[in-house]
């Protein structure tokens, strides 16, 4: 009995973000408007109060938010961090005892009862106060029990009690041995923006060359970077750059044949010119990357690399290290399969060598060289079929000396196991949206994504398509699914990408049997005319623009689905509060066929707005304009025009 207060009456529950109890931190980027809530009572009728204790893992004191109280027994504090790196923030709550004595002063004095006794009360409350404070401030607390205590002037010292001059001195001086406070301080990891905000544009470097049938360079490369910059995209993502094994070469569409002038896969890394650590000698030397990185950051734009941890047949590592490979007992290693698919061209890592620690120095240091070339953005192919305790490993080991460095898992799997590769550190992750067509698919999967518990460690990047994934809805819906499903993926989420050329040139023909590019770009070299012009490249180009423009469109959790009379019309809304940026998202989900439909926007949540006066919709795509009022209004999208509204709301 002698370690517990027994005085202490809070009980403080349901901490958020938390992610784990507390074993992972949770998420958040420089100046993203973060909530901290907790479910928080006590017995009885009394008044509590809260607050939140936050400091920046560099800081020793804390910094104190008040807690406001919403509905049942659930209290909030805003929270902006400013920089980079851990905050550790706890929650501490208390019986307010000066505010409940004054809400029953009210209502006696409203009931028109004698109060003197009350006021007496009153004054013993804050001279307890008092008695914790500095000298200055015990003097103003002295005063103003002084007037409620002084009998001759009751309607002064009523005056006084009722308003909220004594307040923030009363919250500051509180009984420090009551205080509640929660047993477990958490973490909010809190990255650079582009890990919240970013848009992807994939190109393969080999595909560059102006010149139909030769290699495309870095050079090549650097001199598309007018066209990305204007197109709006902040990153640009290569597949492997390394050398391309030899052995169990794969040829065109997957083939197990490959002849003379076949390229393969570059995911099939390494061979007798190096490894991870080293290009493929037709794209150019370090000295030409470096040169592309330099010349892509003039135009705002930083280049992500893939990387896949593992190797080609003839990769050095197989026989430099054997033991880091399973071996087969006809003496052959062990490719990777994912039945009924083979890679034969492909060796995995064995993550349960006994040799495990120097595995996983030499992967990290595959980071760390790129690192030092000078990447920040990493695609990482395939990491749940690698070890969970190893990302958690590298990736917290990599941020302690590059905050700044931002991984993509790109991990089409279960959801749990997507799941854990964001609490093991992974910045944003490719998701199911390429599979969510329908209303309610959608709806459901935003919900999910948004408004559990993954919305504190889990960041979508939505992806139409990718060099592995065209899904039907491209390949039977034409341009016009292509720009529909650009628009969904660019506005549901903060971050989006694309497979470019071949998602703005509309190629969309699917290998038989399969949901992938037939004459996949994968195994073989194409040439693309990156002076035509397309109406999806022009819808590209709008899109980011508006995207850059309109801060409601920084942010994947300030999402309000609203509610529609038609199956085939998506509508939601999304919100910035600081500046009062408010887009409405209307979209047609049927590629073929005009649709109308009533939309009810949530007007009783947006400020600004009177749900009994017109107020004015701009469409950023179209330029037009529209005056709504109330909440129920009309849209009509015809998708061979535009499959969507996106409607900012002016007053």
């Amino acid at each position: 009995m002698t370690s517990l207060e027994g005085r202490k009456r809070v009980i403080i529950s349901n901490v958020f973000p938390r992610v784990d109890d507390g074993k992972y931190p949770a998420k958040a980027a420089v100046n993203q408007s973060l909530t901290i809530s907790a479910s928080i009572f006590c017995d009885g009728h009394d008044t509590i109060a809260a607050s939140a204790l936050i400091r920046h893992s560099t800081e020793r004191t804390w910094r104190e938010i008040p807690m406001k109280l919403l509905v049942n027994d659930l209290w909030e504090a805003p929270f902006k961090p400013e920089k980079t790196g851990f905050y550790e923030f706890n929650i501490q709550a208390w019986i307010d005892h000066f505010t409940t004595w004054k809400k029953g002063l009210r209502k006696k004095a409203e009931a028109g009862q004698t109060l003197a006794v009350e006021l007496q009360i009153g004054a013993g409350i804050i001279e307890k106060a008092a008695a914790q404070a500095p000298a200055k401030d015990k003097y103003t607390l002295l005063q103003f029990s002084h007037v409620l205590r002084d009998e001759q002037n009751p309607e002064k010292a009523l005056l006084l009690a009722l308003s909220d001059e004594p307040d923030a001195l009363m919250f500051r001086y509180r009984d420090k041995n009551l205080i509640t406070r929660d047993s477990k301080v958490y973490r909010i990891e809190v990255e650079r923006q582009k890990a919240l905000y970013s848009s992807w544009y994939e190109l393969f470097p080999r595909s560059t060359a102006a010149q139909e049938g030769k290699h495309g360079t870095f050079n090549d490369v650097k001199k598309l970077l007018p066209r990305i910059a204007k197109m709006g995209f902040d990153t640009l993502y290569f597949p492997p750059i390394h050398p391309i094994g030899e052995i169990n070469r794969k040829g065109k569409n997957n083939s197990l044949t490959a002849s003379p002038d076949d390229p393969g896969s570059p995911w099939a890394i390494g061979n007798r010119l190096g490894g991870h650590k080293a290009i493929h000698p037709q794209l150019g030397t370090i000295k030409d990357f470096k040169s592309l990185l330099a010349e892509a950051n003039k135009h705002g734009i930083e280049i992500a690399l893939d990387i896949a941890y593992q190797c080609a047949p003839d990769h050095p590592y197989v026989k430099e290290h054997p033991q880091w490979f399973t071996w087969r007992p006809d003496g052959t290693v062990q490719y990777a399969e994912n039945p009924p698919k083979k890679y034969e061209d492909i060796l995995p890592f064995n993550f349960e060598t006994d040799d495990w620690q120097n595995l996983w120095q030499e992967l990290k240091s595959v980071i760390d060289y790129w690192i030092e070339v000078g990447v920040s953005v990493f695609r990482i192919d395939n990491p749940h079929t690698k070890s969970f305790a190893f990302w958690e490993w590298m990736i917290g080991e990599v941020r302690k000396q590059h905050p700044e460095v931002i991984f993509l898992a790109e991990a089409f799997t279960r959801p749990r196991l997507m799941e854990r590769l964001g609490k093991a550190g992974f910045n944003q992750s490719y998701t199911y949206f390429s599979w969510r067509n329908t209303k309610q698919e959608l709806e459901e999967y935003i919900n999910e994504l948004v408004n559990s518990e993954m919305k504190a460690y889990f960041r979508p990047n939505f992806w139409p398509n990718t060099p592995d994934i065209l899904p039907d809805m491209l390949v039977h819906g034409g341009e016009n699914a292509h720009i529909m499903r650009l628009i969904l993926a660019a506005t549901l989420s903060s971050s989006f990408g694309i497979y470019g050329p071949v998602y703005e040139f509309c190629i969309n023909e699917p290998h038989p049997g399969k949901e992938e590019y037939t004459n996949s770009e994968k195994y073989e070299i194409k040439h693309w005319d990156w002076n035509v012009e397309t109406r999806i490249a022009e819808v590209i180009t709008r899109i980011n623009r508006i995207r850059k423009n309109n801060q409601a469109l920084h942010d994947t959790y300030n999402i309000q689905i609203a509610q529609t009379t038609s199956d085939n019309i998506l509508c939601y809304v999304k919100t910035h509060k600081e500046s009062g940026n408010i887009l409405i998202m209307a979209v047609n989900l049927d590629p073929f066929n005009t649709h109308g439909a009533h939309v009810k926007i949530p007007v009783e949540t947006l400020a600004g707005i009177d749900v009994n006066r017109p107020y004015v919709v701009h469409d950023l795509l179209s330029s037009d304009k529209y005056r709504w009022i109330g909440e129920w209004n009309y849209v009509q999208l015809n998708p061979y025009e535009m499959p969507a509204h996106i409607f900012r709301v002016e007053q």
